[in-house]
């Protein structure tokens, strides 16, 4: 797989394991499991040797907590923007977003929430990554998933099925 000077790295992670309530759903925090979730998540990607120089994130307490995790793990130093609107967000919305940026960003991360993450997920995968990798994402996309993907073209141009998924990772309970 030669890399192309346009090749992006996106990188989709659900937030990891939060409490089941706080004053409100946005104010809800990681817990115990979910910060060693959001660890290994970081560590995967470091592993992979992929630090994104640009993220999205939801402005929700778990997301915010997860990325902080992934960003100390991989040593990525980011421009971040976190975002209100991604909370809420449909897999289109978060799509439209991802379009947005900018293109000297090589590799970028969107944190956020079910059911956006999985949708969004699925929806780029191309169906041609490796097998094994793909059926992982198959198999559903649990609290700090990671699904990886190679993007060939300009952030503009991003769209469903284009997309080719690389690695996933997904926490073992």
């Amino acid at each position: 797989m030669g890399n192309v000077t346009s090749a992006h790295t996106l990188v989709v992670i659900r937030h990891a394991k939060a409490e089941p309530y706080a004053d409100s759903d946005a104010e809800r925090k990681l817990t115990r499991r979910g910060h060693t979730e959001a660890q290994g998540a970081g560590r995967f990607l470091g592993e992979a040797d992929i630090r994104p120089d640009a993220a999205l994130v939801s402005a929700a307490v778990r997301t915010r907590e997860t990325w902080e995790h992934v960003e100390e793990a991989t040593g990525a130093r980011a421009e971040v923007e976190v975002s209100d609107d991604i909370y809420a967000a449909s897999a289109d919305d978060v799509l439209e977003a991802l379009r947005r940026l900018p293109e000297e960003a090589v590799s970028a991360a969107y944190v956020g929430h079910n059911p956006a993450a999985g949708s969004l997920a699925y929806a780029l995968n191309d169906g041609e990554g490796d097998p094994l990798v793909v059926r992982g994402l198959l198999e559903g996309f649990p609290t700090a998933a990671v699904a990886v993907y190679e993007v060939s073209g300009p952030w503009s141009e991003l769209a469903e099925g284009a997309a080719r998924l690389t690695h996933f990772h997904a926490p073992q309970h």
